[in-house]
């Protein structure tokens, strides 16, 4: 999830979550076994997954967080400036230095290079091998997401708890606060129809700035738009969750460590079942389902289901029963829909439906349908599925194809699939070259003609790569070779 701004734009979160919390280098460079020490640069650092690499530039390869492992066998003390440089620039979390058999020691200007780049350099002594280390990070990293999956987990609990008491909405918000610390509230409708304060609270009240942040937040999570919102303030992470009515849960809380949309996910979930107005008997039944096994998943059966955006009839409830469900919730000039049998088109509607989901996938599915309702009323069908999960998805074929052939059209078939290969293995020259059966100066070569054809294009550039890429795709299908849009 992309992190925004005060003001810009707040992104859409994924309906789960990471929940593996990185590991500290304090805590690495405390394990007994290995022998780890700290030289230079910062002291702190979060160390995400390890990787080593005796090549002269890895930055390519690395995803960053990395802690990089290497014994320096490219590594020159004149280049030892420009190395670091790359790997800071990389988002390297640390550098780990070998002992022998290259270097006796660690180089002096390696560590004063690490120094004016604040990245930690770490000595790894001779009698501990990288493998050891690559163990150790993955070992604390299990403890930490044993730790981090408990706290979840009672955390649920918790809120179960709180939903069955005689006063639910205060009690949910105050035990997420205790999870999550900060300040929750659950906002409801305003004149405008925008979610704004008036609702419960818990938590130490924030000030006007935050409050005006989550505002903004809670435009953003309007119905037919994305379900949860996120952004932060300075120090302070600011989230909304569409809670259904118009509601929405602002939350404003002092950090996040990987489970707490998982948390904040559940709250919602119960709140919206607490403040729901649907059909006698279905909201019950899927809270008392949520609050007896204390997990959200629980509130509905395995699947799969269908999620259905619907307009134009007049009776929502009518259509509801003609597909099998009493789960809707009519909104703006439409209506939403939940089904676990798939529907059909239905007389004085247009449908966009979702691809069959697991109802910890039911937000993405929601976007799917709306996404097709759309292409229904365009194309004046009764009824349109979702049927591609990437981003070629959201543009039509034809459109897609043309704008391909306008962008692509100076390139011959060859250099086409030498740009292909060349973005699908992250610009590596020998890989590309490998993947071809050609030299590396070919592909050079190539991608140069390629670069100049395209009106000197900047294939350094991560927009013009990966606009590149979707125009190769969209003119023909993926090879069988690995390939991935261009990092």
């Amino acid at each position: 999830m992309t992190e925004a701004g005060p003001g810009a734009a707040a992104a859409a979160a994924p309906a789960g979550e990471p929940m593996t919390p990185p590991v500290g280098l304090a805590g690495l460079l405390g394990e007994r076994g290995l022998g780890l020490r700290h030289l230079a640069g910062p002291a702190e650092a979060e160390v995400h997954g390890v990787h080593a690499s005796e090549m002269a530039d890895p930055s390519p390869y690395l995803l960053g967080g990395e802690l990089l492992l290497t014994a320096g066998a490219e590594l020159t003390g004149a280049g030892a400036a420009a190395y670091v440089d790359r790997l800071a620039r990389a988002g390297a979390a640390a550098l780990g230095f070998g002992v022998t058999p290259v270097h006796e020691v660690v180089p002096a200007g390696l560590a004063e290079a690490c120094e004016r780049y604040g990245l930690p350099l770490v000595e790894v002594p001779p009698g501990t091998p990288f493998t050891a280390v690559a163990r150790g990070v993955g070992r604390l990293m299990a403890e930490a997401r044993t730790r981090e999956l408990r706290r979840v987990t009672e955390a649920q609990r918790s809120l179960a708890a709180a939903a069955a008491r005689p006063d639910p909405v205060p009690a949910v918000l105050s035990r997420l606060t205790a999870a999550l610390g900060g300040w929750a509230a659950l906002w409801e409708p305003g004149p405008r129809g925008a979610a704004g304060p008036g609702g419960a609270a818990a938590g130490g009240e924030p000030g006007e700035e935050v409050r005006a942040a989550l505002a903004g937040l809670a435009l953003r999570v309007a119905p037919g738009s994305p379900a949860t919102a996120t952004d932060s303030l300075g120090g302070t992470r600011l989230a909304a969750y569409a809670v259904g009515g118009g509601r929405v849960l602002a939350l404003a809380t002092p950090g996040r460590a990987p489970g707490d949309h998982t948390i904040a996910s559940v709250g919602a979930v119960l709140l919206t079942l607490l403040t729901a107005s649907g059909p006698a008997g279905a909201e019950p039944a899927a809270l008392t389902r949520l609050l007896l096994d204390g997990d959200p998943d629980a509130a509905l059966t395995p699947g799969p289901w269908y999620a259905v955006h619907a307009r134009g009839g007049a009776d929502p409830r009518a259509l509801a029963a003609a597909l099998g469900t009493v789960l809707l919730d009519p909104h703006g000039d439409g209506v939403r829909l939940l089904t676990d049998r798939e529907p059909a088109p239905q007389p004085g509607w247009r449908l966009g439906v979702s691809a069959p989901a697991a109802p910890a996938e039911l937000r993405t599915a929601d976007a799917q349908a709306r996404r097709a309702l759309t292409r229904a009323e365009a194309s004046r069908t009764p009824l349109a599925r979702h049927t591609d999960p990437g981003v070629t998805g959201l543009v039509g074929e034809a459109e897609a194809r043309a704008h391909a052939e306008a962008l692509l059209g100076s390139l011959s078939p060859t250099l086409r699939e030498t740009l292909r290969a060349w973005l699908a293995h992250h610009g590596s020259w020998d890989r590309t070259a490998a993947a071809l059966g050609v030299h590396r100066n070919t592909v050079r070569q190539r991608i140069a003609r390629s670069a100049a054809l395209l009106d000197d294009a900047d294939l350094d550039d991560a927009d013009t790569r990966m606009e590149l890429w979707f125009a190769l795709r969209w003119l023909s299908p993926a090879p069988a070779r690995p390939s991935g849009p261009p990092g």
